[in-house]
Parts: C-alpha cells; structure tokens; sequence
C-alpha cells in the first residue's frame, strides 16, 4: 500500500504503474484511508478515473472508523469533476457518512453550486433534511447563496410549500444584516481559535466576488499573526428571497424589490438581476388593483428614471430596457435620461459612480430596445469616461445606424481608436454592421485588421469580407491559421468566410487548419 500511497503524490502515471504492478485499489493505509477517498479530497480525477477502472468500490467508506464516503469529501471541497467520475461509477448520492451527513448536505453548507447540480441530476433528494434538521431549500437560503437556490428549485425542492415558506423566512431574516460582524462573533462565541484562554484575536475580513454577489470571509488571527478560526457566508438573500416569492406566487411591491436592487448597489449582483427579473415578470401579469401589470411596473421605473438618487435612476432605466415588447413612452423616458447623462458627465463630479451608473443603464436600455431614433442620445454618451460606458455604446449602437448617418459614422470610427480593447471591439462590430460601403467605412476598419486585440481584427476582417474588400482574405487566413484555436476571433473570422463572393478562395480559407495541428 505504501507504493500506492507513494504513488498518489507522485502523479497520475505513477498511479498508472503502481496498480499495475499490482498495488491493491482497495486496500488501507495504517490510518484506514482508502486511496479513492484520498484522490477525492485532492481533487485528483484522473488517479479517481483509474482507482474506479482498477475496481476501486466508489461507495467505500474511507478512515480509522470508516466513515469518509469518497463522495463526501468530493462534495467538501466542491471537485466537480471528481463527483461526476464518482457518481458514474455508481456512487449513491444520498449515501450517508458519519453525524448523518450526505454529499449534497456538504455541498448546500459549504456553497457548491455546480457539485449540487451533479448530485440533483444523479438522483440526490432535494427535501431531505440534513443533520441539523434543515431542509436543503433552507439550508442553501441561509448560505444566502441564489444559484443553489435556484439549482434545487429547479429540481423540485419548491414543491413543498412548507420548505419554500421556512427558506423565505430564512432569506429574509439574513437580508441588510452585517455578515462580517455576525461571523466575527460567531467565531468568537465558538472557541478559542486554536490559541490559549486570554488570546487576543484580530478579524480579518475578506469580500470576494463570485455567484452572482460577494462571499464575506472571516479570520480570526492569534496574537502571533497565526491563523486561527474562520468562517465564510454569501449574502444572496435579496435574491433568494425575491426568487422564493415568485415560486409561491406572493405579490411583492415594485419598491420593495427596488430597495433590495439598491442595497446591493450594482447592477451586476443577483439582489439586482433578480429584482429586475421580477418586476419584468409582474409586467406580464394583471395588477390585483385591476391595471396592467406593464403600465404599473412602467409608472414604477419611469418615476425612479427621474429620482435624485442615481442608483435608482439606473434601476429604473434598466426595469424599463426589460419590459416585455419596450413601448414608445419607454424609449422617449430613457432617451430622456441618456440626454441628462450627457450633459452631467462633463461636470466636476463626472467622475463618481453616480455619474456613471444611470448612463450606463440608459445605454444598455436603450440597446436592448434597438429604437433607431435614440441615436442621437447614444451618441452623446460616446465620450464618456468611463469605458463600459463606451463600451455599451458601441454594441448598442451596432445595427442601429441608418444608412448616410455621416455624424454616427464618424464617431464609431473614433471609438474603433479607443485606448480601451472592448470598446474598439464593439465600435468595429457596430462599423461592420453599418448599410453603407464608403471609403471611410473601409479604411477604418482595415485600420483594425492589425489591431493586438484578436477579437477586434477579427470583426474588422468581417466588415470587409461583408464589402468584398480584397483586404480581408489575408487578414481572415492571418487569424485561421495562427490565431487562438477556440476563441471568439476565429468564431467570427469563419462566419466571414460565408460573405466571400469568390468560392475559390473561400474554400482555400475553410481548408486553412492552424499551424502546427
């Protein structure tokens, strides 16, 4: 066994050599650890894949005691493909180890979105309780985490009412509230952090972003420096909270939702997307006051898109750029507020995010909604400091442009010179698209065929195979034949090649293969 052992550390072909000359899969080190169950907590799939052909039982509990399910360790520390391996081979998903625990238990607690999948689609209960009596639903609410909620509604959990009613009363209690204060004292409360009677700690708080949101991570440090406990929580519970009431059918008011939007703060967090999500579903529905539910959630947003706040005017500009079917008042309400950004950009605060966040909401509005008479506004907010916002403007602004626009034409020519790779990327897409074949069509994107952002060069050789501009053979061949073998750039270069008009040469690039291969 030890060879084996030896072997696990030494890298997959050890392993390879080690059981074949006839180290046992199953057999124990002197802790009773199992091999399998070591390559699961390491994350080691292909020594897993290898352990399971050799005869490895993926059921096996592992440890002094056997009670470490391979499967559970997986599920710890989130190795998806790990679980996979293991669940192919037969691994029973709702198999216990020791204190009741199963795989999704571990996966829910510890916020392992991706490996819950796994486990729900392998067959795992999605109501069975773990052993601190709290149903999955709950569970994953109380981690405040929004995709693992969704996960297990998605296969089932919300049909029992009762769960979906205690996981919102979960969801809402853990909603504004501080999380690092509440794990610091959690920590303090719990033990000693590994460190003697009377130490003093310091909390280290970490806020990383993941899931749709922040993770707020708490350490406890000795006095030395050394680490002691720590612990960790999402904070998803807007989001969870809006998701659950929309699964047991409980109106919720537009400002409401609109309050747990702004806590967050940023439009790209799941308390956000997720209440805008709601607002735009209620708009399909008829208001139990007897009005549409468009009109009722449009007055909403339209009465936010002029509030002093700007956050809520962003959140106003982006529940109207989701409303089913847009509308006229829509457009002319956020052209409205696209002319203010543009005026407001260029004053002293133009650099804080109040200036920044409603410009960028009417321009990703005003996008989505694809109405050609806000070009104007669009155009206007071109010169914006901030690069998303130029950004948004370009792909916006693609397919939008009427043919002769000579103003419109000029300015995405100017954005294609951006300092900033996305935003030439996105103004050299929205030049490829435009009606016209003007000199000054062309030498501007042939300007980008040598541009260092592949992405862009790419979209650059399509406007010119879309005019059948010579420039674009060599530059589309450039790409193919030395470009990133799976990225976007040859994505679009070979969706240029249907617009080539010579058959000789298109097939000549279609049968150009990258270097080396």
């Amino acid at each position: 066994m030890s060879t084996l052992f030896d072997a696990m550390w030494a890298g997959d072909d050890a392993v390879v050599r080690a059981l074949r000359d006839g180290a046992d899969p199953e057999g124990r080190s002197g802790e009773g650890e199992t091999p399998l169950y070591q390559a699961s907590v390491q994350n080691r799939p292909a020594a897993v894949r290898l352990l399971l052909a050799a005869g490895a039982d993926p059921g096996r509990a592992s440890g002094t005691d056997a009670v470490d399910l391979p499967l559970c360790g997986a599920a710890c520390g989130g190795h998806a493909e790990v679980v996979r391996a293991l669940l192919a081979a037969g691994a029973a998903p709702d198999q216990e180890e020791e204190f009741g625990y199963t795989a999704l238990a571990w996966a829910v607690r510890l916020g392992h979105t991706e490996v819950a999948r796994e486990l729900l689609a392998a067959g795992a209960d999605p109501g069975r309780p773990g052993p601190d009596g709290l149903a999955p639903l709950t569970a994953a609410a109380r981690r405040g985490s929004p995709s693992l909620v969704r996960a297990l509604l998605e296969y089932g959990a919300g049909r029992d009412r009762r769960a979906a009613a205690g996981a919102l009363d979960e969801a809402r209690r853990w909603i504004g509230v501080d999380m690092a204060a509440v794990l610091r004292r959690g920590l303090l409360d719990g033990g000693d952090g590994g460190g003697g009677a009377g130490d003093t700690y310091e909390a280290v708080v970490r806020r990383v972003p993941e899931d749709g949101g922040i993770t707020v991570v708490v350490e406890l440090l000795r006095a030395d420096g050394a680490p002691g406990r720590g612990d960790e929580r999402q904070t998803g519970h807007a989001a969870i909270a809006t998701l659950l009431e929309g699964t047991l059918g409980l109106p919720v008011m537009p400002e409401e939702l609109a309050g747990r939007a702004l806590r967050c703060g940023d439009p790209e967090q799941e308390d956000w997307t997720t209440a805008v999500a709601a607002l735009t579903e209620r708009a399909g529905a008829a208001d139990p006051a007897g009005s549409s539910g468009t009109s009722v959630v449009s007055a909403a947003a339209t009465g936010w898109c002029a509030d002093p706040e700007p956050l809520r005017r962003a959140f106003g500009a982006r529940v109207l750029g989701a409303l089913p079917g847009g509308g006229a008042d829509a457009v002319e309400v956020l052209r409205g507020l696209a002319a203010r950004c543009a005026e407001a950009y260029q004053s002293a605060d133009a650099r804080a995010l109040g200036a920044r966040e409603p410009a960028l909401s009417a321009v990703v509005a005003l996008g989505r909604l694809a109405d050609p008479g806000a070009v104007p506004e669009l155009l206007g907010l071109a010169g914006h400091p901030d690069p998303e916002v130029r950004q948004q403007v370009g792909a916006a602004l693609a397919g939008l442009v009427p043919g002769g626009d000579a103003v419109a034409t000029g300015v995405l020519v100017r954005l294609s010179r951006d300092p900033v790779p996305r935003v030439r990327d996105w103004a050299t897409l929205a030049l490829a698209e435009l009606p016209d074949d003007t000199p000054v069509v062309r030498d501007a994107l042939a300007a980008r065929l040598a541009d260092p952002d592949p992405e862009t060069s790419a979209e650059a050789a399509r406007g010119l195979a879309l005019r059948q501009d010579p420039r674009a053979v060599e530059a589309l061949a450039a790409i193919l034949a030395d470009g990133d073998t799976e990225g976007p750039a040859r994505e679009t270069a070979l969706a240029a090649l249907d617009h080539l008009a010579d058959p000789r040469v298109r097939t000549r690039l279609e049968w150009t293969l990258p270097r080396g291969r």
